[in-house]
């Protein structure tokens, strides 16, 4: 538990945001996503906050919304005053049918289709973040068809190698992201992408990764960034005026990570924001208007997954598994990661842990493992277990498979909850299903 959440223990209870774990899995059933809307907030406000207090607020934090991406989250965003950075044609139609200032929104992505750049500049979006010499050439045709000029940054890769784990990390030397600064690639990119008519190149933006604690990795990219602006002013006569750090503020699943506080988070945007101030006035250069891409740190926390247990099964001598009604459908991150997490019994959550036990989930793979290891009180058949910060990358990254259906997500806030996301039918798994018309022929075998 934490200063910015509302998660709580009554008289034995899970309580989120006013609301008793086992009556919303009463009510909305489980698997199901909850978040904490005043934990997202605060979070939101806390960055554009920071920005304003140590940087003069000449830059803009933009919610990463692949870590949780739906109509509520966009609307939030826009009323707290953040933008957004989108990496796909779902999550920019998202924004876009939730009604956010399309000039706020910054798009990503490394591999974008004809559609989604066409799509981006139809709907007006603000920036697009470049990552390929062939998605400029398509991006300056369609201004050009549009009758605009395109604000575009570059993705550059500065070779900080943050300690994460290594799937994550996105600025190693043959990462796919970005154009590396060490061997002349980014610069080579740069003139070639000022020699558009179509395209305004605003400056430059990196990402080192995920789950990051280090400050003095944020402060390193800071640097290397605010280098290579000069040294791009210095060869081509181009002055940046835009610089985007990304995110990869880390938080808190277990207790082998820190819990953070909010004069933590702070201290990181104060940290980046001096180191850009310095290097300027170093190098020479104009102070750059910065932009800061948090996601995970935002609703990581505010996130927690309700299930029921299914089964018990123990295998004499090694490990007792405690199967519930999800798992790598809903959350793949033990999987992909062999992610860690905090796991309670929502119904009997100060009940002293007796046991060590693995979460199973109900997928026909031995991988479906939703925690390992985890300290539980005694469970069995109908207990209600609490998945704690599953708010970044888990709905974002749940699937059908087996045709299970992903869980519904709600908002909650003073002991009211909301629905945002419906939770999928059975109705729904087949209805972009389609029955071949020869399948309705009488075929004879000859």
């Amino acid at each position: 538990m934490n200063e910015r959440s509302t998660l709580c223990i009554k008289k034995g209870e899970l309580v989120i945001g006013g609301c008793k774990a086992t009556e919303l899995a009463k009510e909305f059933g489980t698997p199901l996503y909850v978040f904490d809307e005043d934990y997202i907030r605060k979070m939101m406000s806390l960055y554009k906050g920071a920005i304003e207090r140590h940087y003069s607020g000449n830059g803009l934090p933009l919610y990463a919304s692949k870590a949780f991406s739906c109509l509520a989250m966009y609307k939030m965003a826009d009323s707290e005053g953040l933008g957004v950075d989108v990496v796909s044609g779902g999550e920019l139609y998202t924004a876009h049918m939730a009604g956010f200032p399309m000039e706020k929104v910054y798009m990503h992505g490394n591999s974008k289709t004809d559609e989604e750049l066409k799509m981006a500049v139809d709907y007006g979006v603000g920036t697009m973040v470049l990552d390929c010499l062939e998605e400029a050439l398509i991006l300056d045709r369609l201004a050009r068809e549009k009758g605009i000029k395109q604000n575009v940054l570059i993705r550059v890769n500065p070779g900080v190698e943050a300690h994460t784990h290594k799937y994550v990390q996105t600025s190693r030397p043959d990462s796919k992201f970005g154009f590396p600064v060490a061997d002349g690639s980014a610069l080579r990119f740069v003139r070639e992408i000022l020699k558009f008519e179509n395209l305004n190149l605003l400056g430059f933006h990196c990402h080192i990764g995920s789950q990051i604690f280090e400050k003095q990795s944020f402060v390193l990219a800071a640097q290397k960034m605010m280098s290579f602006v000069a040294v791009v002013q210095e060869m081509t006569d181009y002055e940046a005026s835009v610089i985007d750090i990304g995110g990869g503020f880390g938080i808190y699943y277990t207790d082998e990570d820190p819990r953070l506080t909010e004069e933590d988070y702070e201290s990181y945007v104060e940290a980046i924001a001096e180191t850009l101030k310095s290097e300027a006035k170093r190098l020479e250069i104009k102070e750059p208007y910065l932009l800061l891409e948090p996601g995970r740190s935002i609703v990581g926390e505010a996130g927690v997954t309700l299930y029921t247990v299914n089964t018990v099964k123990d295998i004499p001598r090694l490990k007792r598994y405690v199967a519930v009604d999800g798992g790598m459908g809903d959350n793949p991150r033990y999987a992909l990661y062999q992610s860690k997490y905090t796991v309670l019994c929502a119904n009997r959550a100060d009940a002293a842990t007796e046991q060590i036990v693995s979460i199973a989930g109900k997928c026909c793979e031995s991988g479906d493992i939703v925690a390992a290891d985890v300290a539980l009180p005694e469970v069995g058949r109908g207990d209600i277990l609490a998945v704690l910060s599953t708010g970044a990358y888990n709905y974002s990254m749940a699937s059908n498979y087996n045709r299970n259906t992903i869980p519904g997500a709600v908002l909650v806030k003073d002991g009211r909850a909301e629905t945002i996301i419906k939770r999928q039918s059975l109705d729904d798994l087949v209805c972009l299903d389609v029955v071949p018309e020869s399948f309705e022929k009488s075929w004879v075998t000859l």
